[in-house]
């Protein structure tokens, strides 16, 4: 079995949470702009803030719970491995013995 590295476990909780946190924060920032701006925008262009102030709440949350590990390790732990159960039609084989069952 391969031993991990501390390098490949994944992120923790606390910083996951934390880096959530941060690209909700940063997407409802560009929500408080688009709002701003429709103040201040007038005619057809005023569609494009509205549609901004609008979507990106839905967008935002999406983004935000997209799990995006940088180094995209798995974990394996002995209890998670399987055994490899034979194709129908084989017989199983023990690998003590090198014998059919």
């Amino acid at each position: 079995m391969k031993q991990q590295a501390i390098t490949s476990l994944p992120l923790s909780p606390e910083v996951e949470r934390r880096n959530r946190m941060i690209k909700y924060s940063v997407a409802m920032g560009i929500r408080v702009v688009c709002i701003v701006m429709m103040l201040f925008v007038q005619g057809w262009w005023l569609l494009i803030p509205a549609a901004g102030a609008i979507l990106l709440p839905y967008f935002a949350v999406i983004i935000a719970n997209v799990h995006s590990d940088p180094r995209g390790g798995t974990v394996e732990r002995p209890g998670a491995i399987l055994p490899v159960r034979p194709a129908t039609g084989e017989r199983p084989h023990d690998p003590t013995n090198g014998e059919h069952l």
